[in-house]
C-alpha cells in the first residue's frame, strides 16, 4: 500500500478551501492551529480572520493587553490558548530573532506541544515531522488495525512512529494536510462512508468490522458536578458588579458575577446567609431578590456546572458597580455572555 501517494491524491479532489492553506507564513499558520486545537474548521474560521486582521504580526499580538486578547476570543472556550498565544507572542518578540523556523525551536514556545510544532515546522518551512492528532489518531489505528489506546503512553509513541514512517520526506506539508482533512472528512468518528474510500481494501478495520471499536481510548476520569450561584447586583442607578477571575484555573483571566458554590439548589434564606462569605456586599443591604430561570448547564472536560442566576437589587450604590455596557464589553467567559446578551440585550 502507498499509503502517502493514496492519500495526497484524496486530498487534491476533496480538500477545503481555507485561508491558512495559502499561506507559508508561520504566524498565520500559528495562529490558525492554536484556534483549531479542541475547536471545529466551521467554528474557528471568523474567529482567525479577526485575529488576523486585528493583530496582523506577531510584534501587535504582543503588545496589546491581556485582556483585549480575550475579548477576541470570547466563546471560543479554552481559554489558556488566548494566554498562551499572547505569551509566545512575548516570547518571540523579546528574543528578538524572528519566528522560530524548526520543530525543536517551535517547541519552546509557550502552549506550542509536538502536534502543533510539526503543523508549523512542515506546512511553513517544510521540514519532515509527521503530525499526530485525533483525527491522525482515527485513521491510522483503523487502517492498521492498532488496537492500543491512543491516550497511553505506549499507544502515543508506537502512532508517533508509524506517522513517521509514513510521511512522504518530500511533500511533508501536503501529507499532513492530507492526512488530517482525511480524518475530518472521511474517515469521521461515527458511520464514515467506507464505500468511498480509497484505503477500502487495505483497511483493517473495515475487513475485521471494527470501525466503531478503534481507536481505543481509555475512559476517561469522572466528571464532577458543580453548583454556582451567580450574584447579578442591579443599584438605584443599573450598575451592576462583575470580578476577574483569578490568573489560574478554569476561565482564568475572565470576568463574571461574583458568585457562591454550593452541593446543589439553594433557597433564598440560603442564599442570603451564603452572602455574607462574599466581600464585595459587605455592608449592602438588598431591597429584593429573585431567582431568574431554571439553571444553565454547561459541561468542560471534567465538570458539569450548573449555572444559577440570581437578581439582586441593592438600597444603595456598591462600591466597585459598573455599567452594564462596560461590564459586558469585558472578556466574559460563555455562561456571562448567555446570560448578559439575554437579561441585557440592548445595553
Amino acid at each position: 500500500m502507498d499509503f502517502s501517494n493514496k492519500l495526497i491524491y484524496w486530498y487534491h479532489s476533496n480538500k477545503r478551501d481555507l485561508p491558512w492553506r495559502e499561506t507559508r507564513d508561520p504566524y498565520f499558520i500559528w495562529l490558525s492551529e492554536i484556534i483549531l486545537q479542541q475547536t471545529r474548521v466551521n467554528q474557528g474560521l471568523p474567529y482567525y480572520s479577526r485575529f488576523v486582521e486585528r493583530f496582523p504580526s506577531v510584534e501587535k499580538l504582543a503588545a496589546v493587553p491581556q485582556e483585549e486578547v480575550l475579548k477576541l476570543w470570547q466563546g471560543l472556550g479554552y481559554y489558556s490558548r488566548a494566554r498562551n498565544l499572547q505569551a509566545a507572542a512575548q516570547q518571540i518578540v523579546d528574543k528578538g530573532t524572528g519566528f522560530p523556523k524548526t520543530f525543536e525551536d517551535l517547541l519552546e514556545l509557550k502552549g506550542v506541544g509536538e502536534y502543533t510544532a510539526a503543523a508549523i515546522a512542515s506546512f511553513a518551512y517544510n521540514e519532515p515531522v509527521a503530525v499526530v492528532d485525533g483525527n491522525v489518531y482515527r485513521v491510522l489505528s483503523r487502517i492498521y488495525g492498532i488496537s492500543l489506546p491512543i491516550n497511553s503512553t505506549e499507544g502515543v509513541q508506537e502512532f508517533k512512529k508509524l506517522a513517521n514512517q509514513l510521511i512522504d520526506p518530500k511533500k511533508p506539508a501536503l501529507h499532513n494536510q492530507a492526512v488530517m482533512e482525511f480524518g475530518a472528512l472521511q474517515c469521521v468518528p461515527k458511520n464514515p462512508d467506507c464505500s468511498v474510500c480509497p484505503f477500502q481494501m487495505d483497511c483493517v478495520a473495515f475487513k475485521e468490522g471494527r470501525i466503531a471499536e478503534l481507536p481505543v481510548k481509555i475512559k476517561k476520569t469522572k466528571v464532577l458536578s458543580l453548583h454556582h450561584h451567580y450574584l447579578v447586583a442591579i443599584t438605584p442607578s443599573g450598575k451592576t458588579i462583575v470580578e476577574e477571575r483569578p490568573q489560574t484555573g478554569i476561565w482564568a483571566g475572565l470576568y463574571e458575577f461574583p458568585f457562591v458554590e454550593s452541593k446543589g439548589a439553594l433557597l433564598p434564606q440560603e442564599l442570603t446567609e451564603s452572602l455574607d462569605f462574599l466581600k464585595v456586599f459587605e455592608g449592602v443591604r438588598f431591597r429584593e431578590s429573585a431567582y431568574n430561570q431554571q439553571p444553565i448547564l454547561h459541561k468542560l472536560s471534567h465538570r458539569k456546572i450548573h449555572a444559577y442566576f440570581w437578581i439582586i437589587h441593592t438600597e444603595a450604590e456598591v462600591k466597585g458597580a459598573i455599567d452594564v455596557g462596560e461590564a459586558k464589553s469585558k472578556p466574559l467567559h460563555v455562561l456571562m455572555e448567555r446570560f448578559m446578551m439575554e437579561f441585557w440585550p440592548t445595553s
